[in-house]
């Protein structure tokens, strides 16, 4: 009994080293293949199974090398027999992705450009000056440069629009991008009449074009956003062996509207019934995105003496909160394939087009317990003064005040809510201040308008150089016309120079006429003045 437990044993250990023998041979021999995913095989201190590669699989459709095991080791053949199975398992429900690879190929990095484009700037920035109504436009100008690289390229077509793209953030119909996109071309520029072989350098391309005064400025909102679009392209003509793909260069525009500030600050009255407090507020009327502005707002009747108790009532301010807000309006258009037909509408009434949207939001708000002044010395003559700075928030994203012609529409107002209570104390004793527990909410609405600042201020067409109609057809005519077959001669009429009246003799040229001749002679003659 003890001799076959040895053998077991020594059995065992023959056919361990007979696999890592094995597997130490074919790890030498198959170096250069692949080798195969970690994972596949399992070691352990009872067993050790040796897998060949993937190709050596794919190439011989061969099963999986297993080693030889003696008869009597059953407990290491139930092992292997396992390890097998599971090997198996795992070979069936590999997966492989020969077309997919990660990362960028060296065909993709290495792709030749025969060209390139780029553009300049030559105009201002965009900012149309007035409303939409009186508004001239803008004018935009520059240059698009194609560089050559190769030393001769054939451009078939080059190409350059201008659009304007509004995007609804609530279409007429989700998930349509009809409904959510509408893009309008302005203004397209063809390059080149006819294909053109260009050869190695830079080749500049001037374009301009008049934006009218009632196109809606650039905006980003929660219900609508409007952009510029500048888009280039140059498409160069294939050689039949590899197609040469198109030139392309994108590029947003910002264009900006600035309305007019009056220098007086706009003045405003409001009055609370039942009560008699009258407010009075000073405050600029148009506002800018970046800057702080002040309001100067003062508070009368707001005492009010009792005779029949002998007492005097107080209104008193408590709390003040200030506002910014802006609204925004559009219409959400239906693209043909949701607009509703004539025969859904009802009889005599139009199809509905589209559907309007509408959102207020806050881009600024303060709240004040103090800081302002309360004179309550006089019972007829009592007021509160105060002047508050507001200003928009510190990462607030609003968009400036416009209106357009399809719909769209941003406005802003000013609101300031003040809470009073009210209070009574005698005549003859001011200071014996008595809470009633009466308070009242005052709300006031300013209408602000805020834009661009104007930069220089001056619209395009007063930047413009005279034209040829202003210019006069020729200098101005003579007052005066010399004859030079009178008597007097010339340096009579001439008013001889200051240095010509120290210097001593004068020189005369004079033309005589001789047989009615026009023919003469000269005669130098000196005077003395």
């Amino acid at each position: 009994m003890p001799h076959r437990v040895a053998n077991f044993f020594r059995s065992s250990t023959h056919s361990l080293e007979h696999q890592v023998s094995n597997f130490t041979k074919k790890s030498s021999s198959g170096s250069r293949r692949r080798a195969s995913p970690p994972g596949s095989g399992r070691s352990t201190g009872s067993e050790l199974v040796a897998y060949t590669s993937e190709e050596e699989l794919d190439d011989s459709h061969a099963p999986p090398y297993v080693p030889r095991l003696k008869m009597g080791d059953s407990r290491t053949s139930s092992f292997t027999s396992d390890s097998h199975k599971e090997k198996e398992h795992g070979h069936h429900h590999r997966l492989s992705f020969p077309g997919m690879h990660f990362g960028r190929s060296n065909k993709e990095s290495h792709v030749h450009t025969p060209a390139s484009l780029d553009w300049k700037l030559e105009s201002p920035p965009i900012v149309m000056y007035g409303n939409a109504e009186n508004s001239t436009g803008a004018l935009l100008s520059g240059q698009l440069f194609l560089h050559i690289k190769d030393e001769a390229l054939e451009i078939e077509s080059f190409t350059a629009t201008l659009t304007i793209r509004v995007s609804q953030k609530k279409p007429f119909a989700n998930h349509c991008a009809e409904c959510t996109s509408q893009c309008t071309e302005i203004k397209k520029w063809s390059m080149l009449e006819h294909p053109l072989v260009m050869m190695r350098g830079q080749h500049s391309f001037p374009f301009s074009v008049l934006m009218e005064g009632h196109l809606p400025a650039s905006m980003e909102t929660p219900l609508v956003s409007i952009s510029y679009e500048f888009k280039a392209e140059a498409i160069p003509r294939s050689n039949g062996i590899t197609p040469v793909p198109p030139i392309r260069l994108e590029k947003v525009l910002d264009v900006k509207r600035s309305l007019p500030a009056s220098e007086i600050p706009h003045h405003s009255v409001r009055v609370f019934p039942p009560t008699n407090i009258k407010a009075s507020a000073h405050y600029p009327h148009v506002i800018h995105p970046i800057g702080s502005y002040t309001l100067a707002l003062r508070l009368d009747g707001i005492s009010k003496l009792n005779p029949r108790v002998n007492t005097i009532e107080y209104w008193k301010l408590k709390k003040l909160t200030w506002r910014l807000e802006e609204t925004i309006k559009t219409v959400a258009p239906a693209c043909g394939r949701h607009s509703p037909r004539l025969g859904d509408s009802e009889e005599g009434a139009q199809p509905k087009k589209g559907i309007v949207r509408s959102d207020t939001r806050i881009i600024g708000e303060k709240t004040l317990f103090s800081g302002w002044k309360s004179d309550y010395t006089s019972a007829n003559d009592a007021k509160v003064e105060l002047e508050l700075e507001y200003s928009l928030g510190k990462h607030a994203r609003s968009a400036c005040d416009t209106k357009s012609q399809d719909g769209t529409e941003v406005s802003h107002q000013l609101m300031v809510e003040m809470v009073v209570s009210q209070e009574w104390a005698p005549v003859n004793k001011p200071s014996l201040v008595t809470h009633t527990g009466v308070g009242r909410i005052l709300r006031m609405h300013f209408g602000t308008i805020l834009t661009e600042r104007g930069g220089i201020g001056i619209s395009w067409d007063n930047e413009a150089p005279p034209i040829y109609q202003d210019v006069p057809p020729s200098p101005p005519a003579y007052s005066q016309e010399t004859n030079l077959h009178s008597d007097a001669s010339i340096a009579e009429m001439i008013e001889p120079l200051d240095g010509a009246l120290t210097a001593g003799p004068v020189h005369r040229l004079v033309v005589e006429e001789e047989g009615g001749s026009s023919r003469g002679h000269r005669r130098a003659s000196s005077e003395g003045r």
